[in-house]
């Protein structure tokens, strides 16, 4: 510590914080101040950060600034460090579900999925389809339908969907940027094989046909792997598909072409200088969120029905939140990581981003890790959706002050979800303290920027800096910078934290918050080519997300309304782990409650029209 720095924290051991509501424990808000930073000026940071000297005494500065030095590096912190987040078997019991049976394949796995949805009235496609003013998406089961019926063939939405990918790509026109890569010809493919199925009156599961997208982040062939770069797929030869894309090629699924994402995933706003910055279907002059930008913003826009991302510090459930779609990460360990970029060894993990809660449970069920012995993680259970209504005594944990740190809109709106909630299923609110949720912040972010400095080392020392964007620059830097006390002061965090966690869910199912802190904001000029350094904003939209990467929790977010601007707002469930069954069933209630006030993107395509 330097001669005029402020006392290190000295922490009290866990056993002793009170987390019940009337707790002492001082709430910290991010302290962040420093202005919005794009264009030259971040070209100019970055050349200072790159100074020898000059370079570490700014780091050690803005480090300082955030309370990491202080939270974090020299605190004393008397629990052993934790460093990872897995979690042993547990017999969670939760309501209404149906275990499904280890060997299962994962087209079975989906086809028991389909049988825990609830029925649907009788409707025409025309009569359903998506209206001017109102929402209706296309599911899995519609497209499924459409094709057992021959009303379209997937040949007939493939050729729709890559005329919407052409139209939405153009840079004089919409320039969305959803996609990194999009290969014509192996869309038409896959849809040529899956059409001839299903004429033959044998689809390999509901997914057969369905357009999938997958983030520039997992293995799918034929395309490489890129991370949102332009080097790291020639550094790092794609030979294959990551787990879960295999699984769901098995199950028919059209693998669309690998969605865009921030560089390397450093960052929450899906600006990409490299590829473009991934733009908001509900407003196309706002952020899509990052880093699973593409995947969020394809889903939102109709383009698929469900999109893989990968979320280590809210990547899947922040841009979910921004584009108005069901954002889902499991438990650690329920997804498998194979064919993922290691990125972040201890704190990612695949997730699911979809446009409605069934079609989450689906493509959750068919990419499902069934590999490992049972005593390492519990059974599938697969949440019987069309009960929901019979769930009983469920109990939902809010920390008032940190759940009313976020915007105006976004508070009002997530408050009176939580009550409509309430007022349906007679589901009762727990109000905790949630200790040191800022403290947690900053040890996941030390420790996400660790893993991933660590985890490029051998690429990065033989790249050349200017094939790195400006932005992803700034972020390696400080990432870099981190001691091993940093490092290991964040898992005796991590720690901690895991201990107020499970002590919460003690006493209740779920911990419920809004998604982000602020809606999707504002894209600018200067930002296309540098990226942008905007840590008040990024601040906010990570505020919520970090537990459910730091300690391996599954979560979720389902859009519950929208601000005076008519961007989408998503309110948050954390679960116990393992209980993604439990979360699935609240999502869907969520969703049914708050669903017909939802408006339709300003960007959709609707790829089951009558011709």
């Amino acid at each position: 510590m330097g001669l005029f720095s402020s006392p290190a924290k000295v922490y009290k051991p866990a056993a002793d914080v009170d987390l019940g509501p009337g707790s002492d424990e001082f709430y910290i808000s991010p302290n962040v101040k420093a202005p919005r930073v794009a264009g030259l000026l971040v070209k100019i940071f970055v050349w200072i950060l790159e100074m020898p000297i000059v370079g570490q005494i700014v780091l050690y500065i803005l480090k300082k600034d955030n309370l990491i030095n202080k939270l974090v590096s020299d605190a004393d912190i008397p629990e052993p460090p934790l460093f990872t987040a897995t979690h042993s078997w547990e017999d969670t019991p939760e309501q209404n579900v149906r275990l499904t049976k280890p060997d299962l394949s994962a087209a079975e796995r989906v086809q028991e999925a389909v049988g825990c949805l609830p029925a649907r009235l009788e409707a025409t496609l025309a009569a359903d389809a998506p209206t001017q003013q109102g929402l209706k998406r296309w599911t899995i089961r519609d497209f499924a339908d459409a094709y057992s019926s021959g009303e379209t063939t997937p040949v007939q939405v493939a050729t729709r969907f890559l005329a919407a990918v052409k139209e939405s790509s153009a840079p004089g026109g919409l320039n969305m940027a959803f996609f990194i890569s999009c290969d014509p010809e192996d869309v038409m493919r896959q849809a040529e094989e899956s059409t001839l199925r299903h004429q033959r009156g044998a689809p390999l599961s509901a997914l057969d046909g369905v357009l999938v997208a997958v983030k520039d982040e997992i293995d799918c062939a034929p395309y490489p792997t890129t991370g949102g770069t332009r080097w790291l797929g020639a550094a790092r030869r794609c030979v294959g598909d990551a787990a879960c894309v295999a699984q769901l090629r098995a199950c028919g699924a059209i693998l669309a072409g690998k969605a865009n994402m921030h560089e390397l995933g450093a960052g929450t706003s899906g600006i990409n200088p490299h590829h473009g910055s991934a733009r908001n279907p509900y407003n196309a002059s706002k952020i899509a969120g990052g880093s699973s930008s593409g995947s969020a913003a394809v889903v939102c826009a109709g383009l698929c029905p469900v999109a893989l991302g990968v979320d280590g510090g809210g990547s899947v459930r922040m841009p979910a939140a921004l584009c108005g779609v069901v954002g889902f990460k499991p438990t650690a360990g329920r997804l498998s990581n194979a064919g993922v970029l290691p990125l972040n060894w201890t704190v990612g993990m695949p997730g699911i981003l979809a446009g409605t809660v069934e079609d989450a449970l689906i493509a959750y069920s068919a990419i499902v890790d069934q590999s490992q012995p049972s005593y390492l993680r519990p059974e599938l259970n697969l949440p019987q959706l069309k009960s929901t209504l019979s769930m009983n005594n469920i109990k939902l944990a809010k920390y008032a002050k940190w759940f009313n740190d976020s915007a105006e809109d976004i508070r009002s709106c997530c408050d009176k979800a939580l009550k409509t909630l309430q007022a349906h299923y007679g589901w009762q609110t727990v109000d905790v303290t949630i200790p040191e949720i800022e403290e947690m912040r900053l040890a996941h972010y030390v420790t996400i920027g660790s893993e991933c400095t660590t985890s490029l080392a051998k690429y990065l020392d033989k790249l050349k800096r200017s094939e790195i964007g400006w932005d992803a620059r700034v972020a390696l830097s400080v990432y870099g910078s981190f001691s091993s006390r940093a490092y290991l002061n964040s898992q005796r965090i991590r720690n901690r934290q895991m201990y107020f966690h499970k002590e919460i869910f003690k006493t209740a199912d779920v911990i419920v918050s809004p998604m982000t802190g602020v809606t999707a904001y504002t894209l600018q000029d200067d930002a296309f080519d540098t990226g942008e350094l905007d840590y008040i904003n990024g601040a906010a939209l990570v505020r919520y997300s970090i537990a459910g990467n730091f300690l391996g929790l599954p979560a979720i977010t389902v859009m519950v309304g929208h601000d005076k601007g008519g961007l989408p707002i998503g309110l948050q469930f954390i679960g116990r782990p393992w209980s993604e069954a439990t979360l699935l069933h609240i999502a869907f209630a969520m969703q049914e409650a708050c669903a017909k006030g939802h408006k339709k993107p300003a960007v959709f395509y609707d790829l089951l029209k009558k011709e």
